[in-house]
């Protein structure tokens, strides 16, 4: 090979199938290091589940204070089977969608309503602001005084924690909207609607979305107090009957199914938000 030859060939392009290769190594190895995080994950309580059984299983645990999880599992296949567990969800789900749908609809406008007017900033987020510093499961004794012991306080106490977070979202969202895009808006002659419409929802989409996941993780755990309190089904009704027979079992299971629950919502709302914000990609 002359020395000419031999230059040309140094300084020729790799091939393609040689390049093809090292970008699917490359691929494969991140792939492999994205999966063995998401292996951990699921494999942390999963030993904990381990631990939780072997440490039962050799009298470690006590069951009278913590059953083993095959025990508590058992107490879930019992209430499946004799149909107690879906009548509950069925009434807790009742309860949870009027109580985040009434507090959404209530959080939502009022955020709206301070975010576009200085005049609702100053008289209304004052008043908001003192009852969202209020505990507002400390105020069922009083909503029990005022409404009774039926459906509408446990309703109303599901509202109320649900109803801040997407208030504040909602009005910080829209105050944070680039005024340089109302502007552009206003030259391009867009009406109010129009700049509704392309304007705002586009820009404070995200941030509401994220108050609506954090309202649903409150209506899921004020749901949880409010249902033992004089409550005669739904899921926290199993669980306070369980206590007057000292199932702890089937108390540990309801407090899973909360869980399942929360998880489970969290998760809709969070494909809702993919799907809603493809544009942002």
């Amino acid at each position: 090979m002359t020395t000419r030859e031999a230059t040309v060939a140094a300084v020729a392009p790799v091939a393609p199938s040689t390049e093809l290769a090292a970008v699917n190594a490359v691929s494969w190895r991140s792939r492999v290091h994205a999966r063995r995080w998401e292996i951990l994950r699921w494999l942390s309580p999963l030993a904990v589940l381990i631990l939780w059984q072997a440490g039962s299983a050799w009298g470690l645990i006590d069951p009278e204070i913590l059953p083993a999880p095959q025990t508590i599992a058992e107490a879930g296949i019992e209430l499946i089977g004799n149909g107690q567990l879906a009548e509950a969800l069925r009434i807790s789900g009742i309860r949870a969608a009027e109580g985040l749908l009434l507090g959404g609809i209530i959080g939502a406008a009022l955020g709206a309503l301070v975010g576009f007017s200085k005049w609702a900033d100053a008289t209304v987020d004052p008043t908001m602001q003192m009852i969202r510093a209020l505990p507002h499961l400390g105020l069922i004794p009083l909503f029990i005084v005022w409404f009774g012991i039926g459906e509408l306080p446990k309703v109303l106490m599901v509202a109320l924690g649900a109803a801040f977070p997407l208030y504040l979202n909602t009005s910080s969202a829209i105050r944070q909207v680039d005024p340089k895009l109302f502007e552009t808006a206003a030259v391009l002659g867009f009406s109010p609607l129009q700049r509704l419409r392309t304007v705002v929802i586009p820009s404070a989409a995200p941030q509401v979305l994220v108050g609506l996941r954090q309202s649903l993780a409150i209506a899921w755990l004020t749901l949880i107090v409010a249902e033992q309190i004089n409550a005669d089904s739904g899921v926290g009704y199993l669980i306070n009957n369980a206590r007057d027979f000292l199932r702890i079992d089937v108390i540990i299971f309801g407090l899973v199914v909360y869980a399942l629950l929360g998880i489970i919502t969290d998760a809709l709302v969070r494909i809702l938000e993919r799907r809603a914000l493809r544009y942002r990609v």
